[in-house]
C-alpha cells in the first residue's frame, strides 16, 4: 500500500510503518443522537511497493486494541470489553495483503484479510498515495497514504448493543511508513543541524 519515486527495481522497495504519525480514526453511531469517534494505533507494519509493478507490493500491519481512545476512560474499557473488542482475549487485530491493485497514478485498492477478536475476513481497502519523498530535513524518505473503509461489526462478532450502537464502522486510514535502512525519528520533532558560531 506504497509507492516511491525511485529507479525501476526488481525488487519492492520494504518501508516500515511509523506509529507516530499514523493513525486509524473510527465511527459509529451512537442511538441515532450523533456519531462517536475513537482512535487506535498502529504498533508495528512493513509495507513494500514496487513503482513499475504494483502486484508485487505487499502490507502487512498490527494494531493495538487496547489504545483505543474513546474520549473516556470508562467508555475505552466498555469498547475494549468482550462484548466489542473483547481485547483481553486477543490483544491486537491484524491486516495482510492478498495483492495490490493499481487503480491509476495516485490510488489503488489493496485487497486483503483482516483478522479481529479471532475471525479472518477478507477486506479490501482502497487508498491513495499522498506524497513520497525526504522529510524537511532529508532525515529519511518517507511514503504517506489516506485510505477508508467500512466494516460490519457484527461479522466479527461484535453483536451487542444493536438497538444503540450501529452496525456500521467507518474507519479512516493516515499512514505514514519510512523506508527501510533509513533512521526513524524518536520523537515528532526533526531537529536540523544547528547553525555554525
Amino acid at each position: 500500500m506504497a509507492v516511491a519515486p525511485v529507479a525501476a527495481s526488481a525488487e519492492a522497495l520494504s518501508y516500515h510503518i511509523d506509529p507516530v504519525h499514523t493513525q486509524v480514526v473510527f465511527n459509529v453511531e451512537h442511538n441515532g443522537f450523533s456519531r462517536s469517534f475513537g482512535r487506535l494505533r498502529v504498533t508495528d507494519g512493513t509495507i513494500r511497493f514496487d513503482r513499475d509493478d504494483w502486484s508485487k507490493s505487499s502490507v502487512d500491519a498490527t494494531i493495538d486494541l487496547t489504545s483505543v481512545d474513546m474520549g473516556d476512560a470508562d467508555w475505552d474499557k466498555v469498547v475494549q470489553g468482550r462484548d466489542l473488542l473483547d481485547a483481553g482475549r486477543a490483544r491486537t487485530a491484524h491486516y495482510v495483503s492478498d495483492s495490490v491493485e493499481k487503480k491509476n497514478d495516485d490510488e489503488g485498492i489493496v485487497h486483503g484479510k483482516l483478522t479481529l477478536r479471532g475471525v479472518t475476513l477478507p477486506l479490501d481497502i482502497p487508498f491513495r498515495v499522498n506524497r513520497v519523498g525526504k522529510t524537511i530535513y532529508g532525515l529519511h524518505t518517507v511514503a504517506g497514504f489516506s485510505a477508508q473503509v467500512s466494516i460490519d461489526r457484527t461479522t466479527y462478532g461484535m453483536t451487542s448493543n444493536r438497538n444503540s450502537i450501529g452496525t456500521n464502522v467507518s474507519v479512516w486510514l493516515e499512514i505514514e511508513a519510512i523506508r527501510g535502512g533509513e533512521r526513524t525519528p524518536s520523537t515528532d520533532k526533526e531537529t536540523p543541524d544547528a547553525p555554525a558560531q
